[in-house]
């Protein structure tokens, strides 16, 4: 099964950011389901991460809402993947009968190696990129024709 939680959360992000440049940095958890498509519960649920990594500010109440802690420039998208990915690694590794087979008595250390270079890969490429340089890409290809 994929876990959807990365791209859940770098997309509330980003609507985010749209709405700080917009002029409406705060928005509540049932605007911010309504543009994501899903409901005001797993938002609520994707943001406890993020406030709690300071990428947002969440306000309870009737005006409330959550908004960027921090510039978008100021954002990385790999401390968005960190938040909501949590200690949860990339990869899980099957186990097999390591009394029978000598794969399966090794494979749990050689995956664990594996799965550590690709996080590291994984985090290198998106610490390169700020929220800034998304709703950047993204408005590139709202003006760029559709391929398809």
């Amino acid at each position: 099964m994929l876990d959807i939680r990365f791209s859940s959360a770098l997309m509330a992000m980003l609507i985010l950011a749209v709405a700080e440049e917009d002029g409406t940095p705060t928005l509540s958890s049932a605007q911010l389901a309504e543009r994501m498509d899903t409901n005001a519960s797993l938002v609520r649920k994707l943001l406890v991460p993020l406030a709690q990594a300071e990428l947002v500010v969440c306000t309870k109440g009737r005006a409330g809402g959550a908004r960027l802690a921090r510039p978008a420039t100021e954002i990385t998208l790999a401390e968005v993947y960190r938040c909501s990915t949590g200690d949860k690694p990339l990869w899980n590794c099957r186990s097999g009968n390591e009394q029978d087979c000598r794969v399966a008595a090794n494979v749990q250390s050689y995956f664990a190696e594996l799965t550590a270079e690709a996080e590291q890969a994984v985090l290198g490429a998106l610490g390169d990129r700020t929220l800034a340089d998304g709703v950047r890409d993204l408005r590139r290809a709202e003006r760029e024709p559709s391929r398809g």
